[in-house]
């Protein structure tokens, strides 16, 4: 298993909001800014006079168009969930996620928080209204109903690199999926932000969990759970996990029946849009357990490849029989091939302290 040194988190996402944020953010469990980060830009709103209309788009860095009329857009259509399971060609594990999906979209945040400490921007509640900027694509794919094992009330798998979750996911006949077909399946039916509805819900999902710092025996040392030690490395992982047993929230399920997307932990995909200076053809998506954006669009390009970490895991895709694959952009890095190997072999053992904090971030950064 491949450990690198901990890069900072950033995050990107093919969605306009009412706020942007352009300093460069970690995320190892805070989203605090780099060291010497510029300060973000006072919250701009759609609409708004033009000295705030410049706010750079979370997709392509740059600014809003000044001509919207320009920009062909499109209402998303409401979708159609997908058939029962016994019509569905995936295999009884997984789900069939069948939509129109937009690559770029438009959504206006109508209550958004800017958390100072971090300079970091959270929507709680989007206008009822998604408009596309550009075509719709067709994905059609089975998808792992949860994180891998994908097995029900188990402990998602952890501390995995993006390689060896690929060959986790050939070795039982699938891959990664790709970043749209992730946000495509998050989403649901109604291509809604949150896999729930349209206001963030802390109560709906494992998130905004109060941060527990890890430790290291000095400052210059690798943390504890990286140590190849197996009980140092373990005792360590039980102090710091604040997961819940895959599907044990029920309120955490998208509308085609995946659960636990947003928030319990990041996962791995293949990116499908031109490359990150640091990820490649790497992303992750969904976001852990702590106070983070926790949507379904956002991804964090800031780790390559080889990184591993205590909220990091992944769920598995599979192309649907019969239909078209999926195209990633003509720019985007195609992903080295891996040996098919099972490097999670060994089901998690849950600690009994192990889970959500007994309280919750609250606007303000204080308990609720």
């Amino acid at each position: 298993m491949r450990a690198s040194a901990i890069a900072g988190y950033a995050f990107t996402c093919a969605v306009l909001y009412v706020v942007f944020d352009t300093s460069p953010t970690r995320r190892d469990g805070r989203d605090e800014p780099v060291a010497g980060a510029p300060q973000p830009p006072a919250p701009a709103v759609l609409g708004a006079p033009a000295a705030d209309a410049g706010a750079p788009s979370a997709n392509d860095d740059g600014g809003i168009p000044s001509d919207d009329a320009a920009v062909a857009r499109k209402e998303i259509d409401a979708g159609v969930p997908s058939s029962d399971a016994e019509a569905s060609p995936c295999p009884a594990e997984m789900v069939l996620v069948d939509t129109d999906f937009c690559p770029e979209v438009e959504r206006r945040c109508v209550d958004m928080e800017y958390e100072k400490i971090n300079h970091l921007q959270i929507c709680h509640a989007f206008a009822h209204e998604t408009r596309c900027r550009g075509p719709h694509k067709h994905i059609s794919v089975c998808v792992d109903r949860y994180e891998y094992p994908n097995q029900k009330g188990a402990h998602p798998v952890w501390m995995l690199d993006w390689y060896d979750a690929q060959a986790t996911c050939e070795s039982v006949g699938k891959r990664l999926c790709w970043s749209s077909e992730w946000t495509a399946a998050c989403e649901g039916p109604e291509h809604t932000p949150f896999p729930y509805g349209w206001e963030r819900d802390h109560d709906k999902c494992n998130m905004d969990n109060f941060y527990v710092e890890p430790k290291k025996p000095n400052p210059k040392a690798q943390f504890y759970f990286y140590s190849k030690d197996p009980a140092v490395a373990a005792k360590e992982l039980a102090r710091l996990d604040q997961s819940v047993p895959s599907g044990s929230m029920e309120t955490c399920k998208s509308g085609f029946g995946v659960y636990d997307m947003p928030g319990n932990v990041d996962e791995w995909v293949t990116s499908d849009e031109p490359p990150h200076e640091v990820s490649q053809w790497a992303a992750l998506k969904g976001g852990a357990w702590g106070h983070v954006r926790s949507q379904c669009r956002p991804a964090t390009y800031s780790h390559n490849p080889g990184f591993t970490y205590y909220f990091v895991g992944f769920r598995c895709c599979k192309d649907a029989p019969g239909a078209p694959l999926w195209k990633p952009s003509h720019d985007a890095i195609p992903a080295p091939a891996v040996e098919p190997h099972d490097f999670a072999p060994e089901p998690i053992a849950r600690s009994e302290n192990a889970g959500p904090s007994k309280t919750k971030f609250s606007r303000s950064g204080k308990t609720e």
